[in-house]
């Protein structure tokens, strides 16, 4: 069996990206919020947080549904496949893409969720208890199943191809972009929309992530969300989408598309160590990166910025800078490195996706952002991870990291495009 860099493969593009998010709700918006080091966590306005120990989150702010989608089909969705078709929508727009110039069955759909209609399950419990089982939503199973998101983009957009949904917990939004990748790379498709989404800022959600201590209970907005930081405590929960336009090179160069950036590496590996802990020495994420590097064909010397995985809980920030130093050993000490999650918490399935946005925009601006509060770094957590303010240099090449409950470790590099 040949190996993989022993295989011809196709190169594969990003021409189109989308977003919703705490701090915007589309890439524009969102990219200039975070250039400003806005933070978009605040009080949980979708539920009363009386009896809750967590009374903050990063929720979306001022979403209309109704003014990006058709209404009755909005009504039709969860938040999450909302926020899934609005970036998908968008993504589309950028690349500029015509499905009448397109083969329907060569432009695929790979969105993922990782907990999917969360809200819509606790109503619809209620209402099974208070009325009786004759009353649930006959949408109830389209409306809560995970890949209806990638179910719903698809009819949006009138694309035939590929059309999965990845469900990786936290890693959910990087490992759909690989799958994605490959996809393209070995000639399933030819354009691939890509991502993850989330809207699970709910009664059970943050309950249970409360009893699972994975939540910070710091109620300062400006101090909740700390990676790297010694004084962490815990994850801010947030919710919102990031969908990019993945396209094969010729394709793209073809139809004269505004190339953004390259995606050269994937690397996907499990811990096999525990349900909830990444291992403690971080080969399993070493590996992931080493494998991404790898598949890029470049050194890891050539690697500037890694946009970490960054939850700003006490093991995973931990760990991942054991991982970093692992697979980068000397070099991990001149790596920029630094958290989206410190500005907009953390986007579960939706968080790769929305990272992966970040690390384009970094390489088309060449810079680099802080992790936003965070002020003196753990003892060991030891690299540079860009706290008070951002970095203006070249970004060639960098790697988002992903990790996810189960073990699951993403790690995707993107590369200035260059012919």
């Amino acid at each position: 069996m040949k190996k993989l860099n022993q295989i011809a493969k196709r190169r594969v593009v990003v021409t189109g990206m989308g977003a919703v998010t705490p701090i915007g709700n589309n890439v524009d918006e969102f990219w200039t919020s975070v250039k400003k080091s806005e933070v978009g966590i605040g009080p949980i306005t979708k539920f009363d947080t009386t009896d809750y120990k967590v009374k903050i989150a990063a929720e979306v702010k001022g979403f209309v549904a109704k003014e990006i989608m058709d209404v009755k089909a909005a009504k039709r969705m969860e938040p999450f496949s909302q926020y899934a078709v609005s970036a998908a929508k968008e993504a589309f727009e950028m690349a500029g893409l015509n499905m009448e110039n397109e083969d329907p069955y060569r432009v695929g759909v790979i969105i993922g969720s990782g907990i999917g209609g969360l809200a819509i399950m606790e109503s619809e419990h209620e209402k099974i208890i208070t009325k009786g089982p004759n009353r649930v939503n006959p949408l109830l199973i389209p409306m809560m199943i995970s890949n209806m998101a990638a179910g719903n983009v698809a009819i949006a957009l009138g694309l035939k191809g590929k059309c999965t949904n990845v469900v990786t917990a936290c890693a959910t939004g990087s490992h759909s972009i690989g799958d994605a990748f490959r996809a393209i790379q070995f000639g399933d498709a030819d354009v691939m929309l890509a991502g993850g989404t989330e809207s699970s800022i709910t009664p059970v959600g943050v309950a249970g992530f409360s009893s699972l201590t994975a939540l910070t209970t710091n109620e300062d907005i400006n101090q909740a969300s700390i990676p790297f930081d010694k004084n962490r405590s815990g994850f801010v929960i947030g919710e919102g989408a990031g969908v990019v336009v993945l396209e094969e090179l010729e394709h793209a160069k073809s139809r004269g598309a505004n190339i953004l950036a390259e995606v050269m590496g994937y690397g996907a590996t499990c811990d096999a160590f525990h349900i909830t802990s990444p291992t403690e020495n971080g080969e399993g994420a070493a590996m992931a990166m080493e494998l991404a590097v790898n598949d890029a064909g470049i050194s890891k010397e050539d690697v500037t910025y890694i946009n970490a995985h960054g939850t700003s809980t006490h093991h995973n920030d931990l760990f991942e800078t054991r991982a970093i130093k692992r697979a980068f050993e000397e070099h991990a000490n001149d790596l920029y490195i630094s958290s989206t999650k410190s500005m907009i918490g953390h986007l579960l399935g939706a968080a790769g996706g929305v990272e992966f946005i970040v690390c384009v925009k970094s390489i088309l601006d060449n810079y680099i952002h802080p992790t936003v509060n965070s002020k003196e770094a753990d003892e060991e957590c030891d690299l540079n991870y860009v706290f008070d303010e951002g970095i203006n240099t070249d970004v060639k090449y960098c790697i988002s990291n992903s990790l996810g409950f189960g073990g699951h470790n993403a790690s995707l590099l993107v590369g200035k495009y260059s012919e």
